[in-house]
C-alpha cells in the first residue's frame, strides 16, 4: 500500500475526542521506547509524521494518524517506563484499557516487541489483555537490524514461542533501518482492512 498524505489528525484523552469518522483503526501497542512512532514513519515513508521522543514514556496521549481517509495508524501510550510514577502508570493504563473497549473500530491490534528481549512481565500482561480483547492482533518483533539478518527468522520463532505457543498469530519481523519487511507488514494489515470495511 502507497499513503501519498498521511497527516497527524488527533491527541485524544478521551473518547469525546476520538475520530467519529467510522474508518477502520489499526492500533499500536507495546512498551516505551519499542518504536511504535518509527514503525508509523517508516510504513508511510515519512520521517517526522509521527513524533519519536529521546524520552521513553513520554507519550501519555493517544494519538491518531489518518491515512490518505483509508484508516488511521493509532499510536497508544507506551508502557512499562521504570520511571513513570504509579499514578502515572494507571494514568496511561486507563488510557489503553478505555480505548480498547470503547472504540468501536478496531480493525486490528497491532502488538509491537524488541525482537532483542524476551517478553517482560509487562509484556504478558498487556498480550493476555490483547487476546481477551478477542480483537485481530499482529505481533511485530520489532528492531530486527540489530541482529544478523541470517538469525531474524530464529528470534522471531523464540519470541513466538515463548509468548505465544499455540502460533495461531502472526508474528513478523521489522526494523525502521531495514526497509525489506515493510511490504510483508503492509499485506497483513490490507487483510485486516478488506476483512472490516
Amino acid at each position: 500500500m502507497i499513503i501519498k498524505n498521511p497527516e497527524f489528525k488527533i491527541s485524544a484523552v478521551n473518547p469525546k475526542q476520538y475520530p467519529d469518522d467510522e474508518l477502520p483503526q489499526i492500533v499500536l501497542v507495546g512498551k516505551s521506547n519499542v518504536g511504535k512512532s518509527s514503525f508509523i514513519n517508516t510504513m508511510v515513508n515519512r520521517k517526522k509524521l509521527a513524533r519519536t521522543s529521546s524520552e521513553p514514556g513520554k507519550t501519555r496521549q493517544i494519538n491518531f494518524y489518518n491515512m490518505d481517509n483509508k484508516f488511521y495508524f493509532v499510536d497508544l501510550p507506551g508502557y512499562g517506563y521504570s520511571k513513570m510514577s504509579k499514578k502515572e502508570q494507571i494514568v496511561v493504563g486507563r488510557f489503553i484499557e478505555e480505548y480498547l473497549t470503547k472504540s468501536n473500530n478496531i480493525s486490528l491490534i497491532i502488538f509491537l516487541l524488541d525482537i532483542r528481549h524476551s517478553p517482560t512481565e509487562n509484556d504478558k500482561l498487556m498480550y493476555r489483555y490483547v487476546i481477551d480483547s478477542e480483537k485481530p492482533c499482529l505481533i511485530i518483533a520489532n528492531k530486527a537490524d540489530k541482529i544478523a539478518i541470517t538469525k531474524v527468522d530464529d528470534y522471531v520463532r523464540e519470541l513466538q514461542n515463548k509468548l505465544n505457543p499455540l502460533h495461531d498469530l502472526v508474528f513478523m519481523p521489522f526494523s525502521s533501518e531495514r526497509k525489506i519487511y515493510s511490504d510483508n507488514v503492509w499485506n497483513e494489515i490490507e487483510k485486516h482492512l478488506y476483512l472490516n470495511p
